[in-house]
This record gives C-alpha cells, sequence and structure tokens, in this order.
C-alpha cells in the first residue's frame, strides 16, 4: 500500500441484472442484454472508475430451480466465469477478477491452470472464491444422485486447493530463460513434479503453464461454518461472509483470526468482507421507497423457492403468513451450514414468517441490508470498519445498473471524504491492491518436488 494507514477494501459483487430476486422487473434494471458483452463489460469499467480493489462472480453448476413456475419468474441464466473474468481481464487494467469455482465438481490440476492463465491474461489480477457447491441438483449433473457429506466436501476442498497450491509452484519464477543464443527456453531444474498423492487426489504434476503472476492466485473463501472458519484460517487471503449485526460481525471477525497463528499466519494475512446490500436514496424515505417496490415485485413463488433453497428445507404448501416449520438440527443440514443457521436467527429473533422472511433476504440473501442517504450508507460500512467487524465489504447492488451507479457516484466520494477509501490503486495485481505479499515458492521451500 502507498501509506500506513489502513484502507477499506470494496469487492462489486456482480449478479445481473441485480441482487434482489425481482430485480429484473424493475423499469430501469437493464434486462435484455444480460448476455451481451458490451454491457457486462460497461459495468466492470464503472467499478474500476470507482477503484473497487475487484469484482466478484458467484457461480452454481446447476439451474436454481426445476420448478417450471420459479423459472419463469426468475433470472437462471449465466456465464461460466473462467470465459467471462478472461474477456474482462481485456478491457480493465487494476480491478481484480475473482470467480467462484468448485472443489467438488472439478479437478485441481484443471483449476489451477485455468487460474494461472487467468492470472497471466489479466496481469495478476485474478482471485479464485473456494466453494464446496451446496445443492443436490448440481450434484445430478456430475454422474451423483446425492450431494457429498458437508464434511468430506471440506476435507476434499482442503487438499484440493493444497494440490493447487502446489502446482502454481511447480515452476519457479526464474524457469522461463528464453535465450535464444543457447536455445534454452526454459531451465529445466526450475520446473517439478509435485508427486501429490494424498486422500483425494493423486497428481504428478508439474503444470503445463509458468507460476502466475502472482505466485498464486488470491484464494477467497465464503464458507462460515466451523469447516469453513478452519479452512479459511488456513488458507484463505479473502473471506466473504454474511453477518446482520455488528456484534456477530465482530464475534466472526475475531474468531477466524485469532485461528490464525495455529498456522503460522498473522491476522493481517485475510482480508474479512461481509457482504452489504445498499439501497441509496436522496433521502430515507426515497430510499425506503426504493426498498417497498422491489418487495411488491416479488412473486410468492420465487420468493418459496428462494427462503427452501437457502435453508435446504422445501417449504412448499406450508402458510405463507405463519411461521417456519419445525427445522432440522444443523447437524442434520447437507447444504450450506452457515446461511441456514443465519435465516434460522433472523426467523427467530424478528419473529418473522415465511412471507416477511423471504420478503427480507430476497435481496441481500442473508446478507446486512443496509437503506438511507450515501451519508448513511458510508456511516454504517464505517462503523463495521473502524469497529473490527470488517476488512472491507462486498457490494452487492440491488439492481444493474442503475445500483452500481448510485453507489460508485455516492457512497464512494464520501468513503474518500472521510480518508478511509483509497483515491487511486496502489498497485498493479490484486495482492498489491488488497495489501497481501506474493507467496514464496512451497516447493523449494519444502524440496517436495523433483526437477524435470
Amino acid at each position: 500500500m502507498a501509506n500506513d494507514k489502513r484502507e477499506m477494501k470494496l469487492g462489486a459483487f456482480f449478479m445481473i441484472p441485480g441482487h434482489h430476486v425481482a430485480a429484473w422487473r424493475l423499469p430501469e434494471a437493464e434486462v435484455k442484454d444480460i448476455m451481451n458483452f458490451d454491457y457486462i463489460k460497461k459495468l466492470a469499467q464503472t467499478a474500476e472508475r470507482g477503484k473497487f480493489d475487484l469484482l466478484f462472480l458467484a457461480d452454481h453448476v446447476s439451474l436454481s430451480t426445476l420448478d417450471e413456475k420459479v423459472l419463469t419468474q426468475t433470472v437462471n441464466t449465466r456465464f461460466e466465469p473462467f470465459t467471462l473474468l478472461s474477456a474482462l481481464s481485456a478491457v480493465t487494467k487494476n480491478i481484480g477478477l475473482v470467480g467462484t469455482v468448485s472443489t467438488t465438481y472439478n479437478e485441481p490440476y484443471h483449476v489451477a491452470r485455468k487460474f494461472a492463465s487467468l492470472d497471466h491474461l489479466s496481469n495478476g489480477r485474478a482471485g479464485w472464491n473456494v466453494v464446496t457447491s451446496g445443492s443436490d441438483s448440481e450434484a445430478r449433473n456430475f454422474n451423483l444422485d446425492a450431494h457429498p457429506l458437508h464434511e468430506k466436501r471440506y476435507e476434499r476442498a482442503e487438499e484440493f486447493v493444497n494440490v493447487a497450491q502446489k502446482l502454481w509452484d511447480s515452476w519457479e519464477d526464474e524457469a522461463l530463460v528464453m535465450d535464444k543464443e543457447s536455445a534454452q527456453f526454459a531451465d529445466g531444474s526450475k520446473i517439478h513434479t509435485i508427486n501429490h498423492k494424498g486422500e483425494w487426489f493423486s497428481v504428478a504434476g508439474p503444470l503445463n503453464i509458468s507460476r502466475p503472476v502472482q505466485g498464486h492466485p488470491v484464494v477467497v473463501q465464503a464458507g462460515s461454518s466451523e469447516a469453513g472458519k478452519e479452512l479459511a484460517a488456513r488458507t484463505a487471503e479473502v473471506i466473504f461472509t454474511a453477518w446482520q449485526t455488528l456484534e456477530e460481525a465482530q464475534a466472526f471477525y475475531a474468531d477466524v483470526k485469532g485461528r490464525m497463528a495455529k498456522y503460522g499466519r498473522s491476522p493481517e494475512e485475510l482480508k474479512i468482507m461481509p457482504g452489504v446490500f445498499p439501497v441509496i436514496g436522496n433521502t430515507e424515505e426515497e430510499a425506503n421507497e426504493k426498498k417497498q417496490r422491489l418487495v411488491d415485485l416479488i412473486p410468492e413463488e420465487a420468493g418459496v423457492s428462494l427462503l427452501s433453497k437457502m435453508i435446504n428445507v422445501d417449504l412448499n404448501g406450508c402458510s405463507l403468513d405463519g411461521p417456519l416449520p419445525e427445522l432440522p438440527e444443523l447437524e442434520e443440514i447437507n447444504g450450506t451450514k452457515s446461511r441456514f443457521q443465519l435465516l434460522k436467527d433472523i426467523a427467530d429473533r424478528e419473529g418473522y414468517t415465511i412471507r416477511q422472511l423471504y420478503q427480507h433476504i430476497a435481496g441481500a440473501r442473508g446478507h446486512r441490508e443496509i437503506k438511507g442517504t450515501p451519508v448513511q450508507i458510508a456511516d454504517q460500512l464505517q462503523e463495521w470498519f473502524e469497529k473490527g467487524a470488517a476488512d472491507g465489504f462486498n457490494i452487492m447492488p440491488p439492481y444493474l445498473p442503475g445500483g452500481l451507479d448510485d453507489f460508485v457516484d455516492q457512497v464512494i466520494p464520501e468513503l474518500q471524504k472521510r480518508n478511509v477509501f483509497k483515491t487511486e490503486y496502489s498497485g498493479s495485481t490484486l495482492r498489491e491492491n488488497l495489501g497481501l505479499q506474493r507467496p514464496h515458492n512451497t516447493l523449494i521451500e519444502k524440496v517436495e518436488g523433483t526437477h524435470i
């Protein structure tokens, strides 16, 4: 970083045409161009103009539902992240490019190679959001009848990341020689097999692409379960997480950073960035009206389907104006455990009916919703940032492009005026802009590999 002052980190979470389940129905939301690259390029360049550290793409490898009625009411089409981020790398210069890729339905060699490619194409701006996938519908697209158990998914994920990191290190930084006179393109003594043999994977290596610009693309993680927190403390450099209150966020922040020492890591090596769904108005009244317009556009079937998926419990047939039915114990949930617990806590704390709960989460989807003027939005972000609850935030625009435009043009100048957010990028790579060190080559340090 250019100075020693702690600065807020910001991610632009692209869910197109917006995070709210009914966003596409707003007259001002751009819908017809959501599969048009020029439209997404414009969004990325807007985020870069606002000096966002990164843009973030979520991903699932199945449709969110097979219910015909719900499919007609919700947006269920999305780009594959590597393809889109590679294209965006050519039309942006500074903003980080973070994509979600599952460790459950991929192989380490493929993923390591693709992220190394993206990191080279973008001159060091790639990041990998590590997920374990969360639904049986994804399993059925990959030769399985049911989703693997939660704890097994995380065991596989930990080894998966470890193998990918070894593969990135299978080429030393100085391996490419390219000496025409001596006919030496590469130094074979600096290219290593990894010979990994573990419980889940057997991978010889080396990778067939040189070491990424950043050494390793930035590793991002989004789980907040016990297994997720432990994986993050050992491997993650950024966490995207969801909390409703300052106290919950502070507790999570202290918990995860407190686990890092046993893995030989310092708290500064991990940036915690909760998701935030901002509804911005010139006045409080206008912000409330914007939110209500979105609530009024939610089809009942779509709201019930979203909530059912997020808690991994089928709510069809339940009274929408009654409470949630008796829910299973957390240990019985094989989907996203942390999100199940968070939504259950909201319902219990607020006394919400099923309808009120799906209306509450239809935009932020369990993340924090903040409403108000640009000054009020900045106040709330600054409070969490300065009180040990966050190193930054993953911003979730309600609809696009207007929700992103409002944040860039109104909230970011307010944060800059307070000297908590940068006015210029401090580096050329995502690691530099996040204040993260470039990792050392583990194969050189541990002498685990064998050179070619």
